[in-house]
């Protein structure tokens, strides 16, 4: 029998080594070969970015993204895999704004030291970033991709490092940047006609955190939050208490939660204020899951890309709270 329990040991020990092992490996092509065609590895922090990378690299860019769909950026901290990932990129793009919170410093260190490294919101332009918020001191607003014609800006950033890296792909980083320009340009024509929709009175917007402004600022939306810029600010009582009665002297029928925000502060805001809490979630700081495809209104589109990110968020908004 004391033969039997230490070879039982011994199985339990291995198993769990192994099991290390394998939450050790990377996933999602930290250690895969390169597709045929792929000539670069890079590696994406957000969502947004990596989207955008994926547009405009195409095949030729193979591309791995450290966060996924419901992830916060603002407290994402680095596994072990995309530390692999990470030595092996030819080129890293982030947000930037601070986006990543303190991540953004060790990416920072990198593009100095290896040159490889680019925070997209670096190309725009500083008059169109909103100015820092409290809990934010110091900072700007970083989520810019809220307005489509401010993310525009940072597809410079992308087109140019990528043609540096790799100058025979130049034609159709270029083409790709431009034609996904003008995706940005018409996606910014298509939410002024659905907010349009709404009555000026019903034109306010109320979340989980303040990701919203910039959003809001583009389309005449009035927005508040529960938590600050940064979901790592925490909301207090005296918070709450001014959302609620917020809520109840503008007479709002719906409030919205967000995918990368626990939900548990909104609806208790929502049971205060005797309100509905949306039953589709904004995106916010991460998009959707990646082939979750909808038909509405007469759009189709795919929450887990930028464009029906922001499609997603509007068509909830906008039907909320007509």
């Amino acid at each position: 029998m004391g033969m039997l329990k230490k070879l039982c040991v011994i199985v339990l020990v291995l198993a769990g080594m192994l099991a290390g092992l394998f939450i050790l490996l990377p996933e999602g092509g930290a250690e895969e070969e390169m597709p045929e065609g792929a000539v670069l590895r890079v590696v994406c922090t957000s969502t947004m970015v990596t989207d955008m990378v994926k547009v405009i690299g195409a095949e030729r860019v193979y591309v791995y993204g450290m966060m996924g769909p419901g992830v916060d950026p603002h407290s994402y901290q680095v596994v072990s895999r995309d530390t692999l990932a990470l030595k092996k990129a030819d080129l890293v793009f982030y947000s930037g704004l601070h986006l990543e919170g303190k991540m953004q410093s060790s990416l920072e260190r990198r593009a100095e030291r290896e040159g490889d490294t680019f925070a997209v919101t670096d190309a725009i332009d500083k008059g169109k970033l909103l100015q820092p918020q409290d809990d934010f001191a110091g900072y700007h607003d970083p989520h810019v991709w809220g307005d489509p014609t401010v993310w525009a800006d940072t597809v410079d950033v992308v087109v140019q490092a990528l043609t540096r890296a790799d100058p025979e792909g130049k034609d159709g980083y270029q083409t790709r940047g431009e034609a996904y320009r003008k995706e940005l340009e018409s996606l910014d024509r298509w939410v002024k006609r659905r907010v349009a929709e709404l009555p000026l009175s019903q034109r306010v917007v109320v979340t989980s955190h303040d990701a919203f402004y910039y959003f809001g600022k583009a389309y005449g939306l009035e927005v508040r939050g529960l938590q600050g810029v940064s979901t790592n600010a925490e909301s207090g009582i005296k918070d709450r208490e001014e959302l609620v009665a917020f809520i109840k002297q503008r007479g709002l029928k719906m409030i919205f939660p967000e995918s990368s925000v626990n939900a548990k502060g909104i609806k208790a805001v929502a049971s205060e204020a005797k309100v509905k809490v949306s039953e589709h979630e904004l995106f916010s700081d991460a998009m959707g899951t990646p082939g979750d495809v909808v038909d509405l209104h007469g759009e189709r589109y795919d929450k887990g890309t930028y464009l029906g990110m922001i499609k997603h968020n509007v068509n909830t908004i906008v039907d909320g709270l007509k």
